[in-house]
This record gives structure tokens, C-alpha cells and sequence, in this order.
């Protein structure tokens, strides 16, 4: 599993990534992680959905599955 443009939606917004977690509760480290990783094998699914909803866009486009 892949995060995509985590940082770039950021960006978009003009914030920073502690403003993220402070505006919208979810946890600076994973926010900063996942801006951080190309693969990862595991994700909190609560906090995917809550980023894709605070950049208004679908969890497929923060998430791209990798087959092995």
C-alpha cells in the first residue's frame, strides 16, 4: 500500500503538517509518517478517512494498493 500526495494536498491548502493534526485530530506522527512512506504494509484506516475528508478527496485517491 502506497500514500499519495499527502504532502502535496498540504501544500495545496497552504498549511503545515501540524496544522493537520491540530485543526482536525489526527495524530501529528501519523500525518508526518505517511507523508514520509512510498510503502507501507499497515495504515490506520480512521485517520485515512479523515484525511481523505479533509482534503475532500476519495480514499482511492490517497491510497494506491501495490500487488506483491
Amino acid at each position: 500500500m502506497r500514500l499519495l500526495n499527502i504532502r502535496e494536498l498540504v501544500e495545496e491548502k497552504g498549511w503545515i503538517l501540524k496544522e493537520v493534526s491540530d485543526r482536525y485530530g489526527v495524530i501529528n506522527s501519523i500525518v508526518r509518517s505517511y507523508t514520509r512512506c512510498s510503502g507501507m504494509t499497515t495504515v490506520d484506516f480512521t485517520a485515512i478517512h479523515r484525511l481523505a475528508h479533509i482534503f475532500d478527496v476519495t480514499i482511492e485517491d490517497l491510497v494506491e494498493i501495490l500487488e506483491e
